[in-house]
């Protein structure tokens, strides 16, 4: 990847793993409705407290969520030590507003990420800069108070550089209290525009908080969310969130290290009544679609209340992990293949440099044959991925040619006319 902007941390793993779980879990997995909801409801603190006090995940098992997450064949996952709502997982000596205060009365993230480092899993964590909590942290237009007919007046005691303060110390204490971290994922700037009071690089000290970062960790990779976008340095990757990228990312049209943050549905927290999730078969084209244009996949799961992925997500997960177990080589190591190697019609496309070989995902099983252009005399080998049975090729028959002259210098796959019994079958091709 010569042509791709490097990283300030080490990106060799994470350019290779290409599939990562991300977990929001918090206190706003009792309401049930969304990761935001003390935002959207304007719920004040004193309302949103009945959640604190009744926080108590007691079939919180860290060794089974590692190992749902490794057969699912995810490589690191990024757990959300707090969200917007300044509730803390772990027990930071900072704030009293944490885990360790609720009914449940221990650190989440210890044994969490022990769980998921003896499962060969890495360690990312989230973290917000936001905190509608904290008494210090100014009330503007995104806050949970932004509406509330005092917002002057409760500001005026507000100091926003106390809690930079704060948000560098608890950062400290991540990085320091729980080993080798692999990411840092921070969440969100939204600097003051003519339509917003928003928050950026210098309500965080952006510029020294990653400073410290990279003293503390580093090798550790931190991503785009610090308004630090102009600074050299100032990120290693770049985040598109909730949408398919229709092509590589670039910045200022350089390529960059890049990972798209997804959901099973529409919430990233626990939302029991929420109806839109996307199939395996959907969530496995998002995958390959991602590592087919050079990005990462991080698919999110949000616990419940009570410390279980519920059945939705296993399912998605268990069905996801069926296939990589057979198709693993088509998106481990694997990026985006060489422009004149041509994606065929309703396929995607995926190579691993490494060891030269494509492999064509089929998304529509053709009727027994399928042309793929750019490849004349550079198959050596040709097999489906699910069972390693050979796929012979050839030119195509004049008579193909003579109904599709641009058929000329293509590639013709002869393939079974049942498809195979997975969810996406694969062509593994073996190239010269």
């Amino acid at each position: 990847m010569s042509d791709v902007r490097p990283a300030v941390g080490d990106s060799s793993w994470f350019t290779h793993d290409r599939f990562g779980l991300f977990i929001h879990w918090g206190i706003y997995a009792l309401p049930g409705r969304h990761e935001w909801v003390k935002q959207r409801e304007e719920i004040p603190d004193d309302v949103y407290q009945k959640y604190f006090k009744h926080f108590d995940p007691d079939l919180y098992d860290p060794e089974l969520w590692a190992q749902a997450t490794s057969n699912a064949g995810m490589k690191y996952f990024v757990v959300t030590t707090k969200h917007h709502d300044g509730f803390c997982l772990w027990d930071s000596k900072l704030t009293d507003y944490k885990v360790t205060n609720t009914p449940y009365g221990k650190d989440l993230i210890r044994p969490m990420v022990e769980a998921y480092r003896n499962a060969g899993v890495r360690v990312g964590f989230y973290h917000s800069v936001i905190d509608w909590h904290h008494p210090d942290f100014v009330i503007d237009d995104v806050h949970a108070m932004r509406n509330h007919p005092d917002r002057a007046k409760l500001n005026e005691e507000r100091v926003q550089a106390r809690y930079a303060e704060y948000l560098h110390g608890q950062t400290r204490e991540l990085l320091t209290e729980y080993g080798d971290v692999d990411i840092l994922f921070y969440d969100f700037s939204y600097p003051s525009s003519e339509n917003r009071v928003g928050k950026g690089r210098d309500d965080w000290q952006s510029e020294k908080l990653l400073q410290m970062v990279r003293e503390l960790q580093p090798n550790i990779l931190v991503n785009d969310r610090l308004d630090l976008m102009d600074v050299d340095g100032g990120w290693d990757y770049k985040t598109p969130e909730q949408f398919m990228v229709r092509d590589w990312v670039k910045v200022n049209g350089e390529k960059v290290i890049w990972e798209t943050c997804q959901t099973f549905s529409g919430s990233w927290g626990y939302h029991r009544d929420e109806a839109t999730w996307k199939s395996v078969n959907q969530l496995l084209t998002m995958l390959i679609d991602t590592v087919g244009k050079g990005g990462n996949l991080l698919l999110n799961v949000g616990p419940t209340g009570r410390g279980e992925f519920d059945a939705r997500a296993l399912d998605r997960l268990n069905g996801m992990g069926e296939w990589l177990k057979r198709h693993g080589r088509s998106i481990y190591g694997c990026s985006q293949a060489p422009c004149e190697l041509k994606t065929p019609q309703d396929c995607r496309l995926t190579y691993n440099p490494d060891t030269n070989r494509a492999y064509i995902h089929v998304l529509n099983w053709p009727i027994k044959r399928l042309h793929i252009e750019g490849f004349a005399d550079r198959i050596e080998y040709a097999q489906l991925l699910n069972d390693a049975s050979e796929v012979s090729f050839g030119s195509p028959s004049p008579h193909e040619i003579s109904v599709d002259p641009e058929l000329e210098g293509s590639v013709a796959l002869d393939l079974p006319v049942i498809k195979p019994d997975v969810a996406i079958p694969v062509i593994e091709l073996y190239l010269k």
